[in-house]
């Protein structure tokens, strides 16, 4: 049940005592408790000198209102078409009842099993061994414990939108994650159910496609283009939000391409129309009825719109969508590199005019990458003939690409343009995440190593020993320097290192011992750099790191 808390709406009318140019009005019918809205009032008559006569002023103000009615319709008359075809609607009827019969209620339940003597479970009471309360309540409890354990039923309601007549179903994986059953619930005057079956999800960008067998001939929505959304444009978000039934809600577009951390391929629409729980699953429309956006997330403390939501881009979804229509699962292209962002220091760094790009850290071995001749260093500047904006960028673009694809991939390495010739594999199944290991304490060099403090950078490095190879679990065949102790007191980005890192370059230059990472430090504070570049390796991965020379001694 929905509790009625108060109303944030646009008041018709409203009693006020004019302030000047503005007034403080208080709708009729709001309650003591309601805070006075402020409402700025242009008044044309108002603004002019006071020291023109009234008759004057209410003629001038007669003929300034005239003109404005002129420069209104002939804006209205020479508005070029498209322009005019981005302007608000009159009303937002016509596309409800265009979209809404397309639009679906998602009802699912699953069968959750509980433990026994799981959370709530009451604590036998200490009687004394043998007395028949100590009986009675084993009894009792070994009956709760049986009523804890017996499965319950879980149910979930959301949205989703019809793409084929024939009756395939879009919505979102969270949605239907888990399910055992799946209804469909259309907006006809019957409120028909229908069960629906599972064709495909893919998790990465939270989609699902479900098939319904229908009777009758289904409506369908038509995807829209995605990519020429522009900020500010009409949208309409339409779905179940709190399970209540086909809602209507309008927007516009507050940003593009936006990362909210929810996955590796993130680039959705922000909108401000009301997007609440329930709505995950349902289209975001255009003023044409074609689906741009399907309605994923919302930013809110109260699980509630705060006029922050979140669309997954019609120009991905539908990638993704014919890809599970066709094979039940999707297949993307797989390059084979460890990437990270090209930072300001980084660029400075590597000499680059620029910080765009994404910086190959990690070339996989046996990978596309490997094969064309990617290098860890090198940075990625296009993809296919497109520009390649950050390291968020690239993992989409090569993700969207049909496995098997040959593509001209432009890079830049150590200051010159390389192009290399890549065919895209398929991307392999991940193994699971190792756990991430506290960090390592500072350790002795052992027999045979040379040690050396490098002050600038605030750390100490050694030469690897058989026993710091030994303490740090190091691969047999791994080369440079390791890492023995950074300095409490060591810039902040030095402090992102630990003990047992491997310093495997400096200034894109190989070391192999302690004194030739000072050398090269001096070398780049004496050139007056404010950053030398590491290549460092942990656990087998390797990164970039631009350390600070300022303030180092």
């Amino acid at each position: 049940m929905l509790r009625k808390t108060g109303f944030h709406a646009i008041f018709l009318g409203c009693r006020c005592a004019p302030f000047g140019p503005a007034c403080r009005c208080v709708p009729r019918g709001v309650g003591a408790d309601d805070r006075p809205l402020e409402i700025d009032v242009i008044d044309a008559f108002r603004s002019r000198s006071a020291c023109a006569p009234a008759g004057a002023a209410v003629r001038e103000g007669r003929v300034a209102g005239l003109l404005s009615l002129l420069a209104v319709t002939a804006a209205l008359i020479f508005t070029p078409p498209a322009l005019a075809q981005r302007g608000a609607p009159d009303s937002f009827a016509p596309l409800a009842e265009k979209t809404l019969p397309s639009v679906v209620n998602i009802s699912t339940s699953q069968t959750i099993q509980n433990k026994p003597g799981g959370r709530g479970a009451v604590p036998m009471p200490d009687f004394p061994p043998g007395s028949p309360m100590e009986e009675f309540f084993r009894d009792f409890l070994e009956r709760q414990q049986q009523g804890q354990g017996a499965p319950r039923k879980a149910q979930s309601l959301g949205s989703g939108f019809i793409i084929d007549a024939s009756g395939y179903i879009v919505t979102n994986n969270h949605v239907i994650e888990g399910a055992d059953e799946i209804t469909v619930i259309f907006q006809d005057a019957d409120q028909t159910e229908l069960k629906a079956k599972l064709i495909g999800t893919d998790k990465e960008t939270d989609l699902a496609l479900l098939k319904v067998e229908a009777k009758q001939k289904l409506t369908a929505l038509k995807w829209g283009d995605s990519d020429v959304l522009k900020v500010g444009d009409w949208v309409v978000a339409i779905g179940n939000p709190f399970g209540l039934g086909g809602t209507v809600t309008a927007g516009i577009v507050s940003a593009r391409a936006r990362d909210i951390g929810a996955g590796r391929f993130d680039d959705f629409i922000q909108t401000d129309a009301a997007i609440n729980q329930g709505n995950s699953g349902g289209p975001l429309v255009n003023l044409a009825g074609d689906v741009v956006g399907i309605n994923s997330a919302i930013y809110s403390r109260t699980g509630g719109s705060v006029g922050i939501g979140f669309a997954i881009p019609s120009s991905m979804a539908r990638t993704v969508i014919e890809e599970i229509r066709k094979a039940g699962k999707v297949r993307r292209g797989w390059l084979g590199v460890q990437i990270q962002s090209v930072t300001p220091e980084i660029a400075e760094s590597m000499g680059l005019a620029h910080h765009k790009g994404a910086l190959v850290g990690t070339v996989t071995e046996g990978s596309p990458a490997a094969e064309a001749g990617l290098k860890p260093g090198d940075v990625i500047l296009t993809f296919d003939g497109k520009e390649v904006a950050n390291n968020r960028t690239l993992p989409r673009m090569v993700a969207g690409t049909p496995v098997g694809t040959k593509v001209n991939v432009g890079i830049s390495r150590k200051g010159t343009p390389v192009n290399v010739t890549v065919a895209l594999a398929e991307f392999p199944e991940e193994p699971a995440a190792a756990e991430e290991e506290g960090a390592a304490e500072e350790q002795a060099p052992g027999k045979g190593a040379v040690q050396q403090q490098v002050d600038a950078l605030g750390l100490t490095v050694s030469s690897i020993s058989p026993d710091l190879r030994k303490q740090f679990e190091l691969a047999e065949g791994t080369k440079g320097v390791v890492i023995t102790k950074v300095n409490p007191n060591a810039p902040p980005q030095s402090r992102q290192l630990r003990p047992g890192d491997v310093v495997l370059e400096v200034s894109q230059q190989p070391v192999t011992t302690p004194a030739e990472v000072q050398d090269r430090v001096t070398k780049a504070k004496t050139a007056g750099q404010k950053a030398v570049l590491l290549l460092v390796e942990r656990r087998g991965e390797q990164t970039f790191l631009a350390l600070s020379l300022e303030g180092g001694q």
